[in-house]
């Protein structure tokens, strides 16, 4: 191999390739800032779940960056993933393309005809939501950034949603459960409650809804309306205060239920910001 290509310059074949072929160009630009962005989130969840212990040192942690980097790079790419997201809009940004004022809605149509299919990523996951929530912001007072990040907590980012008996999306994206006052469909599972501080798997009953829209909306009634949930819209105006609020409201059994949704906000926070 001569020495001249293992010296050759990233940014200098982009160029040449720009030059060539621009579509290509930005395609490769924008798996490089997904690359980048895969990386970063693997450091910061890696962060906040584990601590650094007396046996790390630089060896470790090399060999850490090293495992973080391969994942990252394996979730790069991915159809439907945020590298298409940053090429179509530098495309739009370089006049390359007409600017497809469908392209948004039409995500969240694809999932409506086909609600079986879980979102590919976290980046799909607030893209398809993202105009539902800002719809329960005005309904609520509430962030929209915190209740995507809420209903992908409760769904596993959609890959863990409540189905019914036939296996059909219930389109239950917070875990509202169907009490005695709920007339419409419901959804019998069997989930995990804290009791006296131990977890239990028992059945439990949940709305059912015709759309993901319809969820985000009976939410945002559910936290305008209940006296219960007064103080979780008030102290909505930090992430902290929400989901420490949800905690004291009993929303969720879970006794670290507010330190883990922080955590999904502060990742839904950081996708929004490149998706914007």
């Amino acid at each position: 191999m001569a020495l001249s290509s293992l010296n050759t310059d990233p940014l200098a074949t982009l160029r040449s390739t720009a030059a060539r072929d621009p579509k290509a160009a930005i395609k490769e630009a924008a798996k490089q800032f997904e690359g980048l962005f895969m990386q970063e989130l693997m450091k910061s969840m890696r962060q906040a779940t584990l601590s650094s212990g007396m046996l790390d040192n630089e060896g470790t942690q090399l060999g850490t960056e090293m495992l973080d980097t391969q994942f990252a790079a394996k979730m790069t790419g991915l159809k439907g993933g945020l590298s298409e997201a940053i090429a179509r809009q530098l495309e739009r940004q370089m006049g390359i393309v007409e600017a497809d004022k469908k392209a948004s809605p039409a995500i969240n149509t694809v999932a409506q005809r086909t609600p079986l299919r879980a979102p590919n990523s976290a980046q799909e996951f607030v893209a398809l939501h993202s105009e539902a929530a800002r719809n329960a912001e005005g309904a609520s007072g509430i962030p929209a950034s915190f209740l995507v990040a809420q209903a992908a907590h409760e769904t596993g980012w959609g890959k863990k949603a409540i189905r019914m008996a036939d296996g059909s999306n219930s389109f239950n994206l917070f875990g509202i459960k169907a009490g005695a006052d709920w007339k419409g469909a419901t959804a019998t599972i069997t989930t995990t409650e804290f009791i006296d501080g131990q977890p239990k798997k028992v059945a439990q009953r949940f709305r059912a809804y015709s759309s993901y829209d319809e969820s985000f909306a009976d939410y945002a009634r559910l936290m305008k309306t209940s006296r219960r949930y007064r103080d979780v819209v008030a102290s909505a105006e930090s992430a902290h205060g929400f989901a420490q609020g949800l905690q004291r409201a009993g929303y969720a059994t879970d006794p670290a239920y507010a330190d883990k949704l922080g955590r999904v906000i502060n990742t839904t926070l950081r996708l929004q910001r490149l998706l914007a």
